[in-house]
């Protein structure tokens, strides 16, 4: 099992973290996402390694940037 952690900027609610969750758990290979909002921190859980860039597009494509 893998863990990365990213910090997600522009989160302002629960839709944003629902936005993110839903786009990220989308990933190849992703099997949880965890963020808080409070700090941004959103932790990618896998199975193997995730694409580093695909995460960060799932991210982009919810609506908000990786710091």
């Amino acid at each position: 099992m893998s863990t990365a952690t990213y910090t997600v900027t522009g989160m302002t609610c629960g839709h944003c973290v629902a936005s993110v969750k839903e786009e990220v758990g989308e990933v190849p290979g992703v099997t949880a996402v965890e963020v808080d909002l409070a700090t941004g921190r959103v932790e990618v859980t896998s199975d193997t390694q995730v694409d580093d860039g695909a995460v960060r597009a799932a991210v982009q494509e919810a609506g908000y940037q990786v710091a």
